[in-house]
C-alpha cells in the first residue's frame, strides 16, 4: 500500500493563493482509499427478489467481504466501523432472449436466456457524507440448455461481477 498527497493551489477572492492536500491510500490494484478508512461493517444482504435461491444471500454477502479483504487493508468488523455497506438482493430473473423454431407447429422455445442479479447497495463512510452512496447493481450472463445445471456457476460469474463494480464504486470511484 503506497500513500500519495496530492497538492493543489486554491486561491481565495483576495488573490492569495494557499496549498491544500488531501490524503489517500493507493493499493495495487487502483483502489484509492482515505487513509483514516481502517474499518468496515459489511452486513448480510437478504434475499428480497421475487424468486429466491436459498444460497444466494450467503454467496454474495461473503464474495462482498472477500473481495475487500484480499484487496485492501480495511478490516472488516461487526458494529462500529468508519464505514458500512449493507442492502439486499431485489432482483433474480430468468428470460428467454432469443427463440428458437422448432418442428411440427410446437411452440418456439427459448434459443439462449438470461439470468440477471440486481443487489440495492448502500455506502455508508462516516468521515466524508460525500462519498456515501445508495445505488442498484444489475449484472446478467447469457446461456444456452437448461439453467438448472448451470445455475450455480452462473450465479458465481454474476457475483463476481457485482462484487468488482461495487468495490470499484465504493473504493475506486473517489470523487
Amino acid at each position: 500500500m503506497r500513500r500519495r498527497q496530492f497538492l493543489s493551489l486554491v486561491t481565495a477572492g483576495t488573490g492569495s493563493v494557499f496549498l491544500a492536500s488531501c490524503a489517500y491510500k493507493l493499493s495495487l490494484n487502483g483502489a484509492s482509499i482515505p487513509p483514516d478508512l481502517k474499518t468496515i461493517d459489511i452486513q448480510f444482504f437478504e434475499n428480497n427478489a421475487p424468486l429466491v435461491v436459498s444460497t444466494l444471500s450467503q454467496t454474495f454477502t461473503e464474495a462482498l467481504k472477500n473481495r475487500i479483504r484480499t484487496q485492501t487493508n480495511i478490516s472488516i468488523v461487526r458494529g462500529e466501523a468508519n464505514a458500512t455497506m449493507s442492502g439486499a438482493i431485489i432482483g433474480y430473473s430468468i428470460a428467454p432472449v432469443s427463440i428458437q423454431a422448432t418442428n411440427n407447429n410446437a411452440p418456439p422455445i427459448a434459443g439462449a436466456s438470461r439470468l440477471t442479479i440486481t443487489v440495492n447497495v448502500k455506502y455508508v463512510y462516516e468521515a466524508d457524507k460525500k462519498l456515501s452512496f445508495e445505488e442498484p447493481f444489475t449484472k446478467y450472463k447469457e446461456f444456452t440448455g437448461e439453467s438448472t445445471a448451470q445455475e450455480q456457476n452462473l450465479i458465481q460469474d454474476i457475483v463476481k461481477q457485482l462484487t468488482d463494480d461495487i468495490f470499484n464504486r465504493a473504493f475506486a470511484n473517489w470523487n
